[in-house]
């Protein structure tokens, strides 16, 4: 997005009594934040059903415009990415999703497109039982699809579990925050999110000083379930909020799991209802998941580049070209900073080595500096 677009929709973020499906269809009828801005005064002509509410926040937009200033500014000096609803970077599969936010705030070096990407939710109280089943189903998932982008809410219990099992594995993963930027809540996992930064990132579509209040963590879920091809459920009780996000993963057509628990277990309830109502399916381990998404051929093709078929496949690549080839092989791309840290490659000589590998079609360049096999 151009600066003056990017202002724009934070803006359009900002105004009062616009719902979220009323933001969308703005955005797509108009096609973007700057044509809403500028006939912003003319908007009945356009919208004649809309309401006189509407109708007046959105021409009074301006109004939003030094709070938009001064968040622009704190996304440029805090290296935060504003991501558009018609940007190449936004998650083509939330894009996919009646509700979809107009603008995103990112920070990290994942892709939000990956080819795979799984959701895992569950409760707060996560149990040992709950524990094992992250570690073991991430540590598993990392031989079979290393590939796979893990998202979740980074809260205590099953959330963060999950973030630090991935990052234990050296997979990346995306937590999806129900406030701004500016912070993190809960404050004891600053450290992971420190982390998860440079392995994956932090995503909201909240604007910095926006607090953790209650219902954002609702609106947040939905992002949680549209993201990703499918939602695991690890453990909850018969209710909660990750019930909630399986709830909407399946209004949008995404496929849902749960791990089974023990009978009379409080934990357990709610995966176990959610199987026995066929609202999920069941799921013990990631050759379970990987099979019932149909990921196996994928997978099968990993297997064979990771056992050293690069060099059948680029014949002609000096061993420093093997090495970046290498470190893409099973990912839907890498940050150059990234690449640089699993190379051992200088910054100066891996770009020269990329654009090489460019010109021969063996490398592709992605917005945001970020490459992949082409």
């Amino acid at each position: 997005m151009t600066e003056q677009e990017t202002l724009y929709a934070i803006s359009l973020s900002l105004v009062p009594h616009l719902n979220l499906l009323n933001r969308k269809m703005l955005f797509k009828k108009m096609g973007s934040a700057t044509e809403i801005f500028e006939q912003r005064k003319k908007l009945k002509d356009i919208f004649p059903d809309a309401s006189k509410s509407t109708l007046e926040a959105l021409a009074m937009m301006e109004t939003h415009q030094k709070r938009a200033e001064e968040e622009l500014s704190f996304t440029q000096t805090g290296h935060i990415q504003c991501i558009g609803y018609n940007d190449e970077a936004y998650p083509s599969r939330l894009r996919e999703c009646p509700d979809a936010p107009i603008l995103l705030y990112y920070r990290g070096t994942a892709s939000l497109n990956s080819h795979h990407i799984i959701s895992m939710v569950g409760t707060r109280q996560i149990t040992p039982y709950g524990k094992d089943i992250c570690r073991e189903f991430i540590k598993e998932l990392k031989q079979l699809c290393p590939d796979t982008l893990i998202v979740s809410g980074l809260a205590y219990g099953v959330d963060v579990h999950c973030h630090r099992a991935a990052l234990e594995q050296e997979m990346e993963t995306v937590g999806v925050l129900a406030h701004g930027l500016n912070q993190i809540y809960p404050r004891l996992h600053r450290d992971t999110a420190v982390k998860m930064v440079r392995k994956g990132g932090l995503l909201t579509e909240f604007p910095s000083h926006s607090n953790a209040d209650k219902k954002n963590f609702v609106q947040r879920n939905r992002i949680v379930a549209g993201i990703a091809d499918a939602t695991i459920v690890v453990e909850s009780a018969a209710k909660g909020g990750s019930l909630i996000t399986a709830e909407i993963a399946e209004s949008y057509g995404r496929d849902v799991f749960a791990f089974p628990g023990r009978i009379g277990d409080t934990y357990s309830q709610g995966c176990n209802n959610l199987i026995r109502t066929n609202r999920a399916g069941l799921v013990t381990s990631a050759e379970d998941f990987i099979q019932a998404m149909g990921w196996e051929t994928e997978v099968q093709i990993h297997k064979q580049l990771s056992q050293g078929l690069q060099q059948e496949l680029f014949p002609n690549l000096t061993e420093e070209e093997q090495r970046i080839v290498k470190a893409l092989t099973g990912f839907d791309s890498k940050q150059i900073n990234i690449l640089a840290v699993d190379t051992a490659l200088p910054i100066g000589k891996l770009t020269s080595l990329l654009f090489n590998l460019e010109m021969k079609g063996v490398v592709r360049l992605l917005s945001g500096g970020c490459y992949r096999l082409a």
